[in-house]
């Protein structure tokens, strides 16, 4: 059976999906004020393998994936670049899903904008404010965490060290990995000269970042979710403000896992700006790499443990998939020679053998590594020239169906 780690709770867990008609995921899109890194898409490329394994085991999925396109960064961003806020995250927008397709990546069946959730964004705050939860502070709208029993459970959150005075946070977002011990904004008021805004049922203004993410949600998934996923810097603040937003208005837990993807690092250092070692795909693919190579390399590593990157960790993980694939060209022109001769006692195993292994490590919380490597292992030892061609066509037709999850190797 299929093990998750649930990071509410910090255990490994059976899966067991909430509904049996279809498991439901959400997962955290890109904040479409720049392009989307390397590190980005480790996380996109943990939750594809996530996706396509539950499809291997039988699973339907109905996933969405929101777009963070209506935030403080992003309009200063337009600004800066003499560009529509529209103009800019259209641009990211369209770059993500084509990478996306090269990178072998589902598109999920739901992709909500922030933009295009505002009227959801004011309906969750007037229940907020109804409930006490939330308050009107100087034109704004402000969460009060103290209104929300167990808050700050998804990261662990000592409230023994929450402030005795009342603070509040207006941005949308803040830098580093700390927590903002005070009350987090819903809703920025409009204030004169600024350009976007909109005009709703609390008034005219816009939505901040924090409530972004539940009226996405709401728009799709009216019930708890099986699995909501994301990197593991969203544990700073954000999965628990989504949770205290969204269960401060349904009567029942947002959803029964939540997955983190660890992060990606360049030679020890995160990367960022600052130290200017923010990579992108097409600095890999000039280097060399073609895209199975690079989607290779992001998902090789476990999710949960943190990736660095070197140029010399590329190569040597391309040479991996490089050695399996040449054995994968060994067996297909074994299977097109037409052979029919009976091959050694209990080689007719080996598809069941390969299915075993590989679901073996995957049911251990995507142990994609172990998956590959114990995989390699087993299609080294074929002797392929005492393999019949129907032999090597089953064989190569269970390593199809596994590629259906890792998308590299056929």
């Amino acid at each position: 059976m299929l093990r998750l780690f649930n990071t509410l709770g910090r255990k490994t867990e059976v899966f067991h999906p909430v509904s049996k008609k279809a498991v439901t995921i959400f997962t955290c899109g890109p904040s479409v004020y720049q392009r989307a890194h390397i590190g980005n898409f480790r996380t996109f490329l943990f939750e594809d393998v996530l996706v396509r394994y539950l499809e291997y085991l039988g699973h339907s999925v109905m996933r969405g994936m929101n777009f963070t396109d209506l935030e403080d960064k992003a309009i200063r961003a337009s600004e800066e670049k003499r560009l529509t806020l529209h103009q800019l995250t259209e641009r990211n927008i369209r770059q993500f899903l084509e990478e996306m397709r090269l990178l072998e990546t589902k598109i999920p069946q739901y992709l909500p904008k922030a933009s295009e959730s505002v009227q959801e964004s004011g309906e969750i705050i007037e229940n907020l404010l109804t409930a006490g939860t939330a308050y009107w502070h100087k034109g704004n709208v402000y969460f009060d965490p103290l209104k929300f029993h167990g808050f700050g459970r998804l990261y662990g959150l000592d409230m023994s060290a929450w402030p005795s005075r009342r603070r509040r946070f207006h941005k949308d977002t803040y830098p580093g990995v700390q927590w903002n011990l005070g009350d987090f904004i819903l809703w920025h008021g409009y204030r004169r000269g600024e350009r976007y805004y909109w005009d709703t049922s609390i008034g005219k203004g816009r939505p901040s970042w924090n409530i972004q993410d539940p009226a996405m949600i709401s728009r799709y998934f009216a019930e708890t979710l099986s699995v909501y996923c994301g990197g593991i810097d969203n544990l700073y603040r954000h999965h628990d403000y989504t949770l205290a937003v969204l269960e401060s208005v349904r009567p029942y837990p947002m959803t029964r896992y939540w997955l983190h993807c660890n992060h990606l690092y360049v030679a020890g250092q995160k990367m960022s700006k600052s130290k200017g070692n923010i990579l992108y795909t097409d600095d890999l693919r000039k280097r060399g790499h073609d895209w199975p190579a690079i989607r290779f390399f992001l998902i090789y590593t476990h999710y949960r443990q943190r990736l660095n990157y070197s140029d010399e960790y590329l190569k040597e993980s391309a040479a991996k998939l490089l050695d399996l694939r040449n054995r994968v060209e060994l067996l297909e022109k074994r299977a097109k020679k037409g052979q029919s001769d009976v091959s050694p006692r209990g080689s007719t195993k080996i598809p069941g053998t390969l299915k075993r292994i590989f679901m073996k490590y995957m049911d251990d919380d995507l142990n994609v590594r172990d998956a590959f490597d114990k995989l390699c292992e087993a299609v080294n030892r074929m002797d392929v020239d005492d393999l019949s061609s129907v032999e090597a066509s089953d064989i190569l037709d269970t390593l199809k169906d596994i590629d259906s999850v890792l998308r590299v190797i056929c």
